[in-house]
């Protein structure tokens, strides 16, 4: 049996970290990019006193190295997330400079995973959302049924409008290479802002779940 991890995506607010990092999850994801309504915003600063063991993640659309790695060293990312259309030269790259890369790819029912197979070789894990308007935070569910037309090779997130209502769903995914949750909206009071009670309820029931 494997134990499914948890990510906080799209935190903040200071005193929020604080608080979400309490819960202790096992990562927790910042986004730098400008567009997004949960952006970091310039004058962001990782609060005094967060937990080591908490792996952080810097979520990025379409950015150059150059950028990551000044984010990456200034703020310890652990993690680099890659929403945009990064192609397997930079990810490559970005390997080659010593930082880890979640590359994401955008799922619906049409989705050919074998896109994903150029990338195996120079990434720690995919993270599968689903596709939407938005570079993620589209706050809906794809039918997790298409993952079995993946190769489980790399092993990989599930994002996309996972909530403590809908996460039960994943006992369903039996055999394949699911490492963590991705969540953010479904647990949040507003963009940016994690509901404790939330996540709580969340972790419980995937404390009640067993995934082979």
């Amino acid at each position: 049996m494997k134990d499914v991890k948890l990510k906080i995506c799209g935190m903040r607010e200071k005193d929020n970290i604080l608080q979400i990092a309490a819960l202790h999850p096992d990562y927790m994801g910042f986004i730098f990019y400008e567009k997004s309504p949960r952006y970091v915003g310039e004058e962001f600063e990782i609060p005094a006193g967060f937990s080591s063991e908490i792996e952080k993640v810097g979520v990025f659309v379409n950015a150059s190295n150059e950028v990551m790695v000044v984010k990456a060293k200034r703020y310890g990312l652990d993690y680099l997330q890659l929403h945009g259309h990064e192609s397997v030269e930079q990810v490559a790259a970005l390997k080659q400079l010593g930082l880890k890369v979640i590359k994401v790819f955008s799922v619906d029912e049409n989705f050919d995973f074998t896109a994903t197979i150029p990338y195996q070789d120079h990434v720690s894990f995919f993270l599968f959302d689903t596709k939407g308007k938005y570079y993620g935070g589209n706050a809906t569910v794809f039918d997790w049924r298409c993952l079995q037309r993946y190769n489980q090779q790399v092993p990989f997130f599930l994002s996309g409008g996972l909530s403590p209502e809908n996460v039960t769903g994943i006992s369903d995914l039996q055999g394949m290479n699911i490492h963590a949750l991705d969540v953010n909206s479904g647990v949040e009071l507003s963009p940016g802002l994690k509901d404790a009670d939330k996540i709580n309820s969340l972790k419980k029931v995937l404390e009640s779940l067993t995934i082979q």
